[in-house]
């Protein structure tokens, strides 16, 4: 078997067997009387409301959405009253107004959910009507609507589409239960997304930290429709080897360009769960209405991969679990090497939902205060953008934003590892964070 990887890179250690959560099936928690639906879950101009205070949605009603080119629709995943509209914090630490919505109890659905559509027999336009209208975007994280992606610019020939299914960050463990649990329904959706562009190939990127992942997905792959059309790709389990760039570089050995997009090269990524959603949405008729995220972590009672309904708070999904077996030292949204650290779980989950770390201090880096820089060169030798991070953060802190901008900022994909390799624990990551977000801040308002 020929492993495929990236240059730099490092190896956290992967956590990938903690507990019950490798290894046990996606478990379905009951709903909650009150869920919240913020108006910004993925990439681009937040939606509005489409509907009232106090009126009566459906499961699959759609009750949020706008006109902007960049944005995509919200439905409620349960029946009930809206109860109001209000601001909701979410794991970032920043706000979003919110639509509250009160459960019945019943799950009573919208009729206007559950069409299946032959999507051989519809058009490019059809098909991503259809995705927009489910309200689908990137589930890896990152948010970005999927009718978009899947409708790069005049003149960007795709002919490789790629399924990330590499779950490089440490602790998480959704993408490996998704393979062994819907391996077919993932290769159809992958076969949808061939269908848009004629002759193009699909690969699905596998850790092999994953081996059983990578045994069925190859498997299937000797089934009709899908054999002789998509291949699995075995890669090194390597940090941050599901970085879109990185993957792409490491299946085909292309490189996308300073400022570019994969279509650039001919290619287009999503997530393993993003491509099982474009299954759901045409051959099922079902918009974005689940996630299933990771509980993890030594203090975690009763670590799991867990089937939420989008709007469901932290604190109740944990409730239902068991809660901690002890104090948690620290709670991260997402993984720890590029998560958010979280003072509370009074938070909703949404469609960029991937998991709650609860950590122990043991298991938690304890930093009261970062050191002078060395000049070492470890974060250099790690940075997988072939950026040099300790200069970055130089401009960061004397706020020298051209500089900042020339030295290759906007080129950082935040993946920590120059952070995670400091030997003076600087704040590496989190400076140069803050710096893209006021470059990106001044671009948006120019």
């Amino acid at each position: 078997m020929k492993i495929l990887t990236f240059k730099k890179g490092l190896y956290p250690p992967h956590h990938k067997s903690f507990s019950e959560a490798f290894e046990t099936k996606v478990i379905n928690p009951n709903v909650d009387d009150m869920l919240i639906y913020p108006m910004s879950q993925h990439i681009g101009t937040p939606c509005t409301p489409v509907v009232e205070v106090g009126d009566r949605v459906l499961v699959g009603q759609k009750i949020a959405d706008s006109d902007a080119f960049l944005s995509s629709p919200i439905h409620a995943t349960v029946s009930g009253t809206v109860d109001k509209f209000d601001t909701a914090l979410l794991p970032t630490g920043l706000t979003s107004p919110a639509i509250y919505i009160r459960t019945d109890g019943l799950m009573e659905e919208d009729p206007g959910i559950n069409h299946a559509y032959d999507y051989k027999s519809m058009t490019k336009d059809e098909i991503l009507a259809t995705i927009r209208g489910s309200g689908l975007v990137g589930l890896g994280g990152a948010g970005f609507p999927t009718h978009i992606k899947l409708n790069p610019p005049p003149g960007k020939k795709v002919d490789s589409i790629i399924v990330n299914a590499a779950e490089c960050e440490p602790f998480l463990t959704t993408d490996h239960r998704v393979l062994l649990e819907e391996t077919e329904r993932i290769l159809l959706g992958l076969m949808i997304m061939l269908s848009l562009f004629p002759g193009s190939k699909g690969y699905v990127g596998i850790e092999t930290n994953k081996m059983d992942g990578i045994q069925a997905m190859e498997a299937m792959c000797q089934k009709e429709p899908f054999k002789g059309n998509i291949s699995v790709c075995a890669l090194d389990p390597k940090y941050p080897q599901g970085a879109e760039k990185q993957l792409i570089y490491a299946i085909t050995g292309r490189e996308v360009p300073s400022g570019g997009i994969p279509a650039d090269i001919g290619c287009i990524v999503n997530n393993v769960d993003t491509v099982i959603s474009v299954h759901r949405a045409l051959y099922r008729g079902r918009p974005i209405m689940r996630k299933i995220v990771t509980i993890t972590g030594g203090a975690a009672k009763n670590p799991g991969n867990y089937k939420i309904r989008m709007g469901m708070r932290y604190i109740d999904l944990l409730n239902q679990v068991g809660g901690f077996k002890e104090e948690p030292y620290k709670l991260i949204a997402g993984g720890p090497m590029m998560g958010n650290s979280m003072y509370t779980l009074d938070v909703p989950m949404t469609k960029l939902s991937q998991a709650l770390l609860c950590l122990t201090k043991a298991e938690a880096a304890n930093v009261e205060k970062e050191l002078s820089c060395i000049r070492c060169g470890k974060c250099v030798s790690a940075c997988p953008m072939y950026l040099m991070p300790l200069e970055l953060n130089h401009f960061s802190l004397v706020n020298d934003l051209e500089s900042f901008k020339k030295g290759g900022g906007m080129d950082c994909i935040e993946c920590g590892s120059c952070s995670f390799t400091c030997p003076s624990k600087r704040h590496l990551i989190q400076s140069i964070r803050i710096k893209r977000r006021e470059v990106l801040a001044e671009r948006a308002k120019k």
